[in-house]
């Protein structure tokens, strides 16, 4: 993510854890063998879609990704619901073009646990990574976060009520060499999907490419790349509900334009590229993966950096020109950059005891890393969030934050030839970088942002990546039985 106007360049076990609309709705029957404990079953699939507009009337008003406000719109902003049920439960694919899905994520959580009985590991949010949209960090757009709590909320009971059947859930990949990365590292090009057909028509495609989005302009709304590519595939497949969230693209950005930013005409041709690439690959060889539903949720914890000692922080506050009279100032406040700092300050003084891990800290709706919350929430934004899904013999894997591409591949290539497969990131909420060993030895931005933005006394240790890729690995291997072709530093 991009913000400040700069370039993007706990316990050590890990913790079990809705208009506008368009639809299409969507059974599958299918005789399956033991899958997830469920042999000798008939499993009837169904599956249900809904779209929402969920730009805001008050755009206007609302500071944008960019910490600016916005003063025109290209295209509305809308969030997508696809719901998948086995005949005994369901799982629900949100996505949205947005940065991320702050504030309203806990909200989620607990209304459609309890009103939907659906539970959080079965909630998957993915943002398509939007940054010409507003962002909810901002205290003055916590409302937004709240309404679009209640406006999704809507969105997945639509959903719901529209499931029919039979489906076929297909899965397949292909590639799209149009990213380019950062980072010392190598390039992932993959552009993974899964259909929905009924009766051979395409009822829902869910997608995904690791990159920033390609954006026209900091100051007006509009939905990236990404959302030209969803509406040239639903022109070219009539009556389909396109999907996109990004899979692990931290360190990736499209091969054209400067960084993240080109022409309007760049950005729609793009978004035309990757549609095209999306149709052309749920057009061809697909694989079936029709069975029974299970997830769960876990957290990881994630090793962190030694401090600065106090004499280092107090010649970095004066190189900065770092206030130290102040406490912690939100986006797009000028000395956010410097919230660390007063906290390395603050520690050393305090003698407060350095978070070792990430699980040693919990992230407040505007984006700092604290021992604690006051307002007693059920599902407190702590990482490493990760997501492991099966449907039928399908593995999905959706990782809080932008993960950098390097990882994503790393976990691709221990289970490609284990399991059908889907990797995403974004998912819920704040968009704390996981980065790279070598980008945190080069301190890209990458490395700084949990330091710049969250405001972390420290950085990350080195050992992040490896913790980061095994830490996932390890939660699909208990949960799914498949043992990973693991790579061992």
């Amino acid at each position: 993510m991009l913000l400040d106007g700069h370039f993007a360049q706990g316990d050590d076990k890990m913790i079990p854890r809705t208009i506008t609309l368009r639809f299409a709705t969507v059974v599958a029957v299918i005789a399956f063998g033991a899958i997830s404990g469920r042999s000798d079953e008939t499993v009837v699939m169904k599956a249900g879609t809904a779209r929402a507009n969920i730009t805001p009337e008050n755009w206007r008003e609302l500071t944008n990704v960019m910490g600016k406000k916005s003063d025109g719109k290209d295209h509305d902003l809308f969030a997508r619901a696809l719901v998948l049920n086995d005949g005994k439960q369901r799982i629900v694919f949100v996505t949205y073009d947005l940065n991320c899905l702050d504030v309203a994520t806990p909200l989620l959580r607990v209304r459609c646990r309890d009103e939907l009985k659906i539970d959080p590991a079965r909630l998957i949010l993915m943002a398509t990574h939007n940054h010409a949209a507003p962002i909810q960090i901002v205290p003055d757009n916590f409302e937004y976060g709240r309404w679009l709590a209640d406006r999704i909320f809507e969105l997945i009971n639509e959903a719901i009520a529209n499931e029919q059947g039979p489906v076929d859930v297909l899965v397949g990949s292909g590639q799209g060499f149009f990213v380019r990365s950062f980072g010392n590292a190598p390039t992932d090009y993959d552009v993974q999907v899964l259909k929905v057909v009924r009766d051979d028509q395409t009822v829902a495609v869910l997608f995904n490419h690791p990159t920033h989005p390609l954006q026209s302009s900091q100051t007006r709304i509009d939905v990236g790349h990404p959302g030209y590519a969803v509406d040239h595939i639903e022109q070219e497949l009539p009556g389909a509900l396109a999907m996109y969230a990004v899979s692990c693209g931290g360190n990736q950005f499209p091969d054209r334009g400067y960084i993240m930013y080109g022409t309007h005409e760049q950005v729609k041709a793009l978004g035309k590229e990757l549609g095209a690439r999306v149709v052309e690959i749920s057009s061809g060889e697909l694989t079936n993966v029709n069975g029974p539903i299970s997830s769960t949720l876990e957290i990881i914890p994630l090793p962190l950096a030694e401090p600065l000692s106090l004499e280092q922080a107090l010649e970095l506050a004066k190189k900065e020109k770092a206030p130290l009279d102040i406490g912690f100032v939100p986006y797009p406040h000028p000395d956010r950059r410097t919230n660390w700092i007063r906290a390395l300050v603050r520690y050393h003084k305090q003698n407060i005891p350095f978070p070792k891990k990430t699980t040693d800290r919990v992230c407040t709706d505007d984006g700092f890393l604290v021992k604690k919350l006051d307002d007693g929430r059920e599902y407190p934004c702590k990482y490493e969030e990760v997501i492991v899904s099966r449907i039928g013999p399908l593995t999905f894997i959706a990782m809080q934050g932008e993960v950098c591409a390097p990882i994503g591949m790393r976990i691709k290539d221990a289970l490609r030839r284990k399991t059908p497969l889907m990797v995403f990131a974004y998912m819920g909420e704040h968009n704390l970088y996981i980065p790279t060993r070598e980008l945190v030895r080069l301190d890209a931005y990458q490395a700084q942002v949990i330091r710049i933005q969250y405001a972390s006394p420290v950085g990350w240790s080195p050992d992040v990546e490896d913790s980061m890729i095994n830490g996932v690995l390890d939660v699909v291997e208990k949960f799914t039985g498949i043992k990973p072709d693991r790579l061992r530093r």
